[in-house]
């Protein structure tokens, strides 16, 4: 029998529900440690929120959490619950201490394949054991800057460049971004130490909680599909950054579905994740600044078109944040913070739309991020 065909919508209305863009479920009120759970658990549901830039996070979740405060966020990295490190397609996510390690075993060979592309000829001739375990034990011994890691890594190595010796400890060590890096309120530079000591777990051991992922492409693949599904083994290396992933896919064949896009691509799902119906309404959202709900697929169409779609990719290589109009993206947005004002400015791509909502939902916005100061929306581009 002929796979069942999921329309472009189908694709939309899954994705979206998966993501808690559909229906945005809500924080309870005042209860601290039930905030923070709950928090965690949509980290956790979403593998992660993207994170190179220090707030982003913020954003992803309050766009899917109701009632979402900054200090939802800001303990949980001050208290080590959660971790920024470099995962996925080798940049920085934002994923739980549950998660840190056994997803950053499995998501080695992204980094190693980095670092070889980028720096294998300047680390020509170094011992990459020796250059791990001498920044490890810098790291461990106090937080630091890669500047200061490579500086102090080029007395032994002199002959290479600082800078790659610093990354090639990238690479090699699990690396976590300590505070007040990413803590709202708070300036910092990105200082570094390994997530082994931030978390106190014993180096190259798994965390040994009985609650914590598997650590293996199968049990990455089926949380990549429980929370982007369903997809395509391209989709999945396009977030994952991860080749050679079609046998995974061929193991899980027999605990998943099936179905086929519009085109005649093979899709691979959970049998009891979320499928709502194409017709289902999708309200507007304002999706955070490289939310991986953009970038988590080799076909962007079931959220973005093409052609709109490169519109992100033009503004000093920051991806902003997107509008979504019915569940697609339908233009992009971008916040202006000064002393006692803040503006946000929407830019739509096709024209007026559902303008009455966007406004709603960007006075929600400016509540969220900027509570004391004057409030101004424009539609206007984003510059």
């Amino acid at each position: 029998m002929a796979d069942e065909v999921l329309s472009l919508r189908a694709l939309n209305r899954a994705l979206l529900a998966r993501q808690q863009l559909l229906d945005r479920p809500e924080l309870p009120a005042g209860d601290a440690g039930r905030r923070r759970a709950m928090v965690i658990r949509t980290i956790e549901q979403l593998v992660g929120l993207q994170a190179q830039a220090p707030f982003p996070p913020y954003y992803g979740l309050w766009s899917r959490l109701g009632g979402f405060r900054p200090d939802d966020l800001a303990p949980l990295l001050t208290e080590r619950s959660v971790v920024r490190i470099a995962l996925m397609r080798g940049t920085i996510h934002l994923v739980s201490a549950r998660d840190c390690l056994p997803l950053r075993r499995v998501l080695q060979p992204v980094l190693d394949r980095g670092l070889r592309g980028s720096f294998g000829k300047q680390l020509a001739g170094v011992d990459a054991d020796a250059v791990a375990a001498a920044g490890r034990a810098l790291v461990e011994a106090e937080p630091m800057t890669f500047s200061q890691l490579g500086q102090a890594l080029a007395a032994r190595w002199p002959d290479h460049p600082a800078g790659a010796l610093a990354q090639a400890v990238r690479a090699l060590v699990p690396l976590v971004q300590v505070p007040p890096r990413a803590v709202w309120g708070r300036a910092g530079q990105s200082r570094h130490t390994s997530a082994e000591h931030w978390l106190g777990q014993p180096a190259g051991r798994d965390p040994g909680s009985p609650s914590a992922p598997d650590a293996d492409l199968a049990g990455l693949v089926t949380r990549y599909l429980g929370a982007f599904g369903p997809a395509t083994a391209r989709d999945v290396t396009a977030w994952s950054g991860l080749a050679g992933l079609g046998p995974v896919l061929e193991q899980l064949r027999p605990s998943l579905v099936t179905f086929s896009d519009e085109q005649g691509a093979e899709l691979f799902d959970l049998p009891a994740a979320p499928r709502p119906g194409a017709d289902v309404p999708a309200p507007v959202r304002l999706a955070a600044e490289f939310d991986n709900l953009l970038l988590s697929h080799a076909d962007r169409s079931r959220m973005v078109s093409a052609e709109n779609l490169k519109r992100f990719y033009t503004i000093n290589g920051i991806f902003p944040g997107s509008v979504l109009i019915d569940g697609f993206v339908a233009g992009m947005w971008r916040l202006a913070r000064h002393k006692k004002a803040a503006t946000l400015s929407i830019e739509l791509f096709g024209g007026p739309r559902e303008r009455d909502q966007l406004t709603r939902e960007a006075e929600r916005l400016l509540a969220f991020c900027a509570p004391g100061a004057a409030h101004d929306i424009r539609f206007a581009p984003v510059a």
